[in-house]
């Protein structure tokens, strides 16, 4: 049997923005790529960043946007390019739900955008056909513009869903009205599985699934076809989003999954916890780089990108 692991970070913009402030003679003099190469070159680790297009406004006068990055370190991002990938998120952090109810031009517009930007600075072999979508749910006009602009696989939400009944105060954050701004025949609510409570009442789009279908590739390194758009459902995750849990629960978490017998386990994370200046930074989230790394690779996990998905 295979066992086979995978990596992606969300919310990917300050490490670039980093770099091309910095100028350092290296990429992997930057503290955060630093820190992916030594878990690559210590334990396997590849890894795919879903890229954000451009700082938020949230972020006030320090606007920065993929277009700043220089292609200087081209030559270097496309040797490195078997293990470090770039991929599209949105274009920015906010709104939440960027893309639930998101139109086709608009879409293919942003996805193009971030798309252009990777292959000006990191080269083509850099780019990553697997999509998760910032919050994750998308309609099918927007699958079918990522479809169209070379997305193969695509990450579904699972379970039972449930129409919405009206009441603002069933989701949080106000997420109500981005459930109802251009609302999609498509778009409801499911309970979101996972440790962020929080979000545990969420929209669900076109790129849902229910448990049974999900069952079909579940920890496995496979995938079904979505007939309505051409696109493959798969599993990315399975195993902790690293900035929800301790190094040590992270450890204990995987261990669990390992000793189930998975042949397949994606981990995730986002970027803005390894940052001091953000509000809830983490200063052990390059520990939890390495405790996922090393755990992983211990139990014979080989890591894989999405050029391995099946």
């Amino acid at each position: 049997m295979k066992k086979q692991a995978y990596f992606f970070i969300d919310d990917v913009i300050w490490c670039l923005r980093d770099v091309s402030r910095e100028k350092p003679a290296s990429i992997f003099d930057n503290a955060y790529f630093k820190l992916l190469k030594e878990c690559h070159d210590k334990w396997g680790l590849t890894v795919q960043l879903n890229l954000f297009y451009r700082t938020d406004f949230f972020y006030g006068s320090d606007e920065f946007t993929l277009s700043e990055v220089p292609d200087t370190y081209k030559a270097e991002f496309e040797a490195n390019s078997d293990w470090l990938k770039f991929a599209f998120h949105a274009k920015q952090e906010f709104p939440d739900y960027p893309y639930v109810n998101g139109k086709y031009e608009d879409v293919k517009k942003d996805y193009m955008l971030i798309m252009n930007e990777i292959k000006r600075f990191a080269g083509e072999g850099s780019i990553s056909q697997a999509v998760l979508p910032h919050w994750l749910p998308i309609s099918r006009e927007a699958c079918l513009a990522m479809r169209d602009c070379g997305a193969v696989f695509m990450c579904p939400s699972v379970g039972p869903t449930k129409e919405y009944d009206g009441n603002p105060e069933s989701l949080p954050y106000g997420h109500s009205f981005r459930l109802l701004q251009n609302r999609q025949p498509e778009t409801r609510l499911y309970t979101r599985p996972g440790a962020n409570k929080a979000i545990s009442s969420s929209i669900c789009a076109y790129n849902h699934i229910s448990q049974e279908e999900a069952e079909k590739y579940l920890h496995t390194n496979s995938s079904i076809v979505d007939e309505g758009t051409g696109l493959r459902y798969r599993q990315y995750g399975g195993g902790p989003c690293l900035n929800l849990y301790s190094v040590e629960d992270v450890g204990k978490r995987l261990k669990e999954e390992i000793a189930k017998g998975h042949e397949y386990i994606g981990c995730g994370n986002h970027e803005q916890y390894f940052y001091p200046d953000y509000f809830a930074y983490q200063p052990d989230m390059a520990d939890k780089f390495r405790m996922m790394a090393k755990t992983l690779h211990d139990a014979g996990y080989t890591f894989i990108t999405a050029d391995d998905f099946e």
